[in-house]
């Protein structure tokens, strides 16, 4: 046997691992003195003396030296692995619906990012038994702390985003105790530095530091700011066209062309739409007093047939009635940039009509798709308010109960946010639409789902505003005596 020791053990290190030398070779690392002698026989010296300095040389400590805590070891292996599957399933779980469907170029990056972090937390959480273990890959545990670290940004983010509306959600249960494991084990990683074991240090946390700032201000960005992008452009016309004389009947068939374009560059959805066409009703008189004429005025704000302002000194007592109401898309119809389309919508008055004048309301209420994404196949199909009365809008609307139409069709339809780290953070939304042949037609956003309470106006407002719901109207006028105008006399 050569003088010099063929077996050496290196001091403990921070976690009380002893490295192990045979001949010059490593031989692997060992947590006891149990271990290294199984270690040495199964190298083939099952009778080496282990307290013989001739055969083993202790550096640091002696054979009696053994500061491994094994079940604080595996208990903090065990929670920190816990923790980083738990938190990359959930990163991955939020971020995949973006990924995978998310309607703007921007929203993919964002959730194929999230995906990709939660696959880093899973290779973390793998890497979590080396780091606490033999540690036999240098790197296990910078990538144990960048998957911490991103466990830590995701929380946070989702808890700040949370904070903006304090709405329950099941996600709430998630992302807040991991939140809480995310400070505890960055902090346990930081004390014990766990980037010490890639080849230049300094240079890892200086780079790690730096793209973590740069990565959380560019999410945070993406996430909490709600960009305008482009602005949304329609072209919304009407017109009557030439009216005919039915040959069988007395009456007289006007057509009407209502054209719509999107000329912007943002798809939208139909939430609701309505044409209305009225006829107008007067009396007539000779010059009136200043004072008849601010009377008239008066009354045509009353008017409830439609709404309007309006006074002519030569017309008192005009009334407003419903001739004709009609759609041109059906809710949760999509219009897409540069899309557009033209409607012939026929109607129907007596010959000898008293209207003097026919005008028609064209409402178009949209919710843009870079903003959101409603339930079609749910929000289509309508509900029959007069069947099932908690459909109706009187039971729901909170405020301008008067507004409401009677016996409405009722629209209502799960609408989400593109960006699914809000979605994870809210309770539910709606859209809720009304329509009927008489009255305006109502929408709101609101949690409201028909299951009790009533729609808060406030907070309808609010959502509206986020989804960019909001509505165009297009009119037109036209007298009687010139549709009339090539329609023969009627014989006496």
């Amino acid at each position: 046997m050569n003088s010099r020791p063929w077996v050496v053990v290196e001091a403990p290190d921070d976690r009380g691992l002893r490295r192990v030398t045979v001949g010059g070779s490593a031989a692997g690392s060992v947590w006891s003195l149990r271990e290294l002698r199984k270690l040495l026989a199964r190298l083939g010296h099952p009778d080496v003396d282990v307290e013989d300095p001739a055969s083993v040389c202790w550096h640091g400590e002696g054979s009696a030296t053994w500061p491994d805590r094994p079940v604080r070891r595996r208990a903090t292996m065990a929670v920190m692995t816990a923790g980083l599957l738990a938190s990359g399933m959930l990163s991955a779980l939020i971020g995949w619906p973006d990924a995978s469907g998310a309607l703007t170029f921007a929203q993919r990056i964002i959730g194929a990012g999230l995906v990709l972090a939660g696959v880093v937390q899973v290779a973390g959480a793998v890497l979590a038994l080396d780091h606490w273990g033999r540690r036999e890959y240098r790197a296990s545990g910078a990538i144990v702390l960048l998957g911490v670290f991103i466990a830590l940004a995701t929380d946070g983010l989702l808890f700040l985003l949370w904070l903006e509306e304090k709405e329950v959600t099941p996600y709430l249960f998630a992302f807040v105790p991991l939140g809480c494991w995310a400070v505890w084990a960055f902090t346990v990683l930081i004390r014990e530095k766990a980037w010490k074991g890639l080849p230049h240090p300094g240079r890892f946390v200086a780079g790690f530091y730096a793209t973590a700032l740069l990565s959380a201000v560019s999410l945070a960005y993406s996430t909490l700011y709600q960009p305008a992008t482009a602005p949304l452009r329609f072209t919304l016309n009407a017109e009557f066209g030439r009216a005919r004389q039915d040959r069988s009947r007395d009456y007289i068939h006007i057509p009407l062309k209502v054209s719509v374009k999107n000329t912007g560059d943002v798809s939208v959805y139909v939430v609701v739409n309505d044409v209305s066409v009225y006829g107008r009703d007067a009396k007539y008189f000779g010059d009136v007093s200043k004072g008849a004429f601010l009377r008239a005025w008066e009354k045509s704000i009353g008017e409830k047939g439609k709404e309007g302002e309006e006074a002519e000194r030569h017309v008192d007592g005009f009334t407003f009635k419903t001739l004709s109401s009609t759609r041109l898309y059906e809710p949760g119809d999509v219009l897409e940039a540069g899309q557009e389309d033209t409607f012939v919508h026929v109607f129907q008055i007596p010959r000898d009509a008293s209207y003097d004048l026919i005008d028609v309301d064209v409402q178009f209420t949209y919710m843009r798709k870079d903003r959101g994404r409603i339930d079609v196949e749910q929000y289509s199909k309508p509900h029959q308010s007069w069947r099932h009365p908690r459909f109706a809008c009187r039971a729901v609307v909170a405020d301008d109960v008067d507004e409401c139409p009677l016996d409405p069709l009722t629209y209502h339809g799960r609408v989400r946010h593109n960006n699914n780290l809000v979605n994870v953070t809210r309770a539910p939304l709606y859209v809720t639409a009304f329509w009927a042949p008489i009255g305006l037609p109502r929408y709101s956003i609101s949690s409201f789902h028909f299951t009790g309470g009533r729609i808060n106006g406030a907070a309808d407002k609010r959502e509206l505003k986020k989804f960019g719901i909001s509505s165009r109207h297009a009119t037109a006028e036209v007298s009687v005596a010139e549709l009339l105008r090539f329609i023969p006399a009627a014989p006496r």
